[in-house]
């Protein structure tokens, strides 16, 4: 059934040899020839169509001036269909114009006496070949931008989707330097201090020795626990750390040697679990810095001062503050967007009475 539009030469052939069969079987001798001029054109109309249309006219008018009467004249309609399917508005108005008078001059030759019935009949056919081709157009121009409005949903899907994914893997990538930058500065650290007092102390470089390898296991959970995320089988996984976990995170890196201490001011409110691990990450991450730093002896003091809005979350250490405006890497990026999806601004920099400071504010979930 689809076929004839997918070939429009073919179905124009079609129309235009059962036309000529009828236009030549209704004639006889040399007015074959002329029916035939009529509807030969007719096989261009899609690709010219007011010229087309202009040739059969131009034809007609000739016809009318032998004054024979011939079944082809029906040509003209289906030319100036295609010119109000096809053509701009002042073509279309032109074609009407002269169909019209065409008309008038067919009428005046061969429809006496009754003149107006016919003018009635012959013009309310032109009109319904035009309104034809003008719907048509209508529904073509319609069907144009259904089809550019599906395509443009499909684009802004698509960029959607890469929008998710980027993301998606930016989180994963914030998610996995947290992890590996920490757990790698506090192996370090340990295995640094182990090293020191391997023949002085054997059992104090065991004991760093075994927190290594402690820290080296937590490491490969919480790696494990972050990509089990992009399984779709990631049911029954261990939640992510929240502001319960500061303290055992405290512990860890007072295991490599850095003085840390946890003081909370004002009634906590309600952060959300998303929140919450963006304070977590934010406080690993400080520390991890000042474990690269400042050095396993320096001191670092996390400050969480609530109140009915939020939390203000500040970390300090007593190290070199200034040899750190340098050194802002990733880190230090992953930590301004974190804070950020919660409306935060990260303030990282050297602190009024030495060493370094990171301080942001994060909204309650209320």
């Amino acid at each position: 059934m689809n076929r004839l539009p997918r070939h429009p030469l073919l179905a124009d052939l079609l129309l235009t040899l059962v036309l000529l069969a009828l236009a030549v079987g209704s004639t006889q001798g040399a007015d074959r020839w002329l029916a035939a001029a009529l509807t030969v054109p007719l096989i261009w109309r899609r690709r010219a169509p007011f010229t087309v249309f202009t040739v059969i006219a131009a034809i007609a008018f000739g016809q009318w001036l032998t004054g024979t009467d011939l079944f082809a004249d029906v040509a003209l309609l289906f030319a100036i269909y295609s010119v109000a399917a096809q053509e701009p508005r002042g073509r279309v108005i032109a074609a009407c114009v002269i169909l019209e008078i065409g008309v008038v001059l067919a009428v005046a030759r061969w429809a006496a006496p009754s003149v107006l019935p016919s003018f009635i009949l012959l013009t309310g056919m032109a009109v319904a070949a035009v309104g034809l081709g003008l719907n048509v157009r209508t529904r073509r121009a319609y069907l144009a931008s259904v089809e550019e409005r599906a395509a443009q949903l499909e684009r802004e899907r698509d960029q959607q989707g890469r929008l998710a994914a980027a993301a998606e893997r930016a989180r994963i990538a914030r998610e996995m330097h947290d992890i590996v930058a920490h757990n790698l500065s506090v192996m370090i650290a340990l295995a640094d201090g182990a090293g020191y007092v391997s023949e002085q102390d054997p059992k104090r470089a065991a004991a760093a020795m075994e927190q290594v390898s402690q820290t080296g296991r937590h490491a490969l959970g919480e790696m494990r626990r972050l990509l089990g995320v992009l399984r779709e089988d990631s049911t029954g996984l261990a939640p992510q750390p929240g502001l319960d976990d500061l303290e055992p995170l405290l512990e860890q890196v007072r295991a490599a040697g850095l003085h840390a201490t946890l003081e909370t001011s004002g009634a906590p409110v309600e952060l959300g679990a998303g929140a919450e691990l963006t304070v977590y990450r934010l406080v690993q991450e400080a520390l991890t810095n000042t474990l690269k730093h400042a050095g396993s002896h320096a001191r670092a003091y996390v400050r969480l001062q609530y109140d009915t809005t939020g939390v203000e979350v500040e970390v300090t250490d007593d190290g070199p503050g200034h040899a750190r405006v340098a050194a802002g890497g990733q880190g230090l990026t992953g930590m301004r967007e974190r804070a950020a999806v919660y409306g935060g601004e990260l303030e990282a920099g050297p602190a009024p009475a030495g060493g370094w400071r990171v301080r942001t504010r994060l909204g309650s979930a209320a």
